[in-house]
């Protein structure tokens, strides 16, 4: 499953983020008229329900042939065959749910990772080795209200619009045509990447694999993954709700000028080390409630990691996107490299042709037709 179309999903499946998009869309199909066999997580729109199986490979340390039947690999219809461990995890998301209501007020504060912690099998003997270890990483993304002796979010937001060109210059450009390559968790070799961006927040990337394409995109309205049939379980798999909103603002931060609009409720953490460098932690609210943490290097000003989640049915589908190699294009500076890493994968995107202000064909971000790609 770790494969492009599954890496496009997980990226997407993240944040939180309130679009405040107008209009009527066709609706979206839920788990249960997708997938056969769903018992317990139905309701929920197919991107949820993939990133929902993201969650139980991340919090069991197993991939999804471990928990389907060995068929299931490059059959999505095989997936619904039932098997011991599908039969214990319905169990087990009753029981969690059951604890939430009836000790947390419904909140969701046990998951399957509250226990399970990355093994099949909880261990309930404390680890020496980790009590006495080196502290884990600082890991930025619970939400938190602004920290006493810390910046203004103003502050850091312009700093960070000064370090990328100003204001002025983020104006000169307007569209973004760029290629590069991109690498999954599981692939031996590069595939060719293309990427179309325009202001304020539209954008699709391809990547071009030997199984054909798989494309991303986002309309500045709505959003959708197009992909090889093997790789998807939907012709065109829409993004939905929170993950929707995440896309947008992904888009957005390739023109950030508009920044500050992008979220409200903005605050700023306590400094944190991430990798090696001092950086400043700056979170927003979106309209639906949902958090995004950016965090921007003290020295430099520039973002150098955004983390996100969504909720799910059965706990948070986090993912974080590492940004890097900032070159000036036009006066501007970007990230020619940026990593995406989620709850079952990680894949690498390298830019190394990009030219500002070229025209882009309107049909780069139209929605295809039925039987389209």
């Amino acid at each position: 499953m770790k494969t492009v179309a599954a890496a496009t999903i997980a990226w997407l499946l993240g944040a939180v983020w309130a679009s405040g998009q107008a209009g009527s869309r066709p609706p979206v199909p839920m788990a249960e008229d997708v997938f056969k066999n769903v018992q317990v997580l139905k309701g929920i729109p197919v991107d949820q329900f993939m990133g929902t199986m993201g969650f139980f490979s991340a919090s069991l340390g197993l991939n999804c042939t471990d928990c389907h039947v060995d068929e299931s690999g490059g059959n999505w219809a095989k997936y619904a065959d039932d098997n011991a461990l599908k039969q214990t995890t319905r169990r087990m998301i009753r029981m969690v749910t059951a604890i939430n209501q009836t000790n947390f007020g419904g909140r969701q504060l046990v998951t399957c990772n509250t226990c399970h912690r990355g093994t099949r099998k909880p261990n309930v003997m404390p680890s020496l080795a980790l009590l006495y270890g080196s502290p884990p990483p600082d890991e930025p993304g619970d939400p938190f209200q602004q920290a006493p002796g810390q910046p203004s979010a103003d502050q850091v937001l312009d700093k960070f619009v000064a370090a990328v060109g100003g204001t002025s210059r983020l104006a000169t450009v307007s569209t973004i045509v760029a290629k590069g390559t991109y690498k999954g968790y599981d692939d031996a070799d590069t595939s060719a990447l293309e990427m179309f961006a325009k202001a304020p927040g539209q954008r699709s990337t391809v990547v071009h694999t030997l199984s054909g394409s798989s494309t991303t995109t986002f309309d500045g309205r709505e959003g959708w993954i197009a992909a090889p049939e093997t790789e998807k379980p939907v012709p065109l798999l829409a993004i939905t709700g929170q993950d929707l909103d995440g896309l947008k603002l992904e888009a957005e931060l390739l023109f950030p000028s508009r920044i500050k609009q992008s979220l409200t409720n903005w605050r700023v953490g306590a400094r944190m080390i991430i990798n090696d460098r001092e950086v400043q932690p700056v979170q927003g609210t979106a309209t639906s409630g949902g958090t995004a943490t950016l965090c921007f290097d003290v020295e430099s000003g520039l973002l150098v990691r955004l983390v996100r989640f969504s909720e799910s049915p059965v706990g948070r589908l986090v993912s974080q996107i590492d940004y890097s190699d900032y070159r000036d294009v036009s006066g501007v500076k970007m990230p020619f490299r940026w990593t995406v890493s989620w709850l079952d994968g990680r894949s690498v995107f390298e830019l190394n042709d990009v030219r500002p202000n070229a025209a882009i064909d309107a049909a780069r971000f139209a929605k295809p037709k039925a039987g389209q790609r």
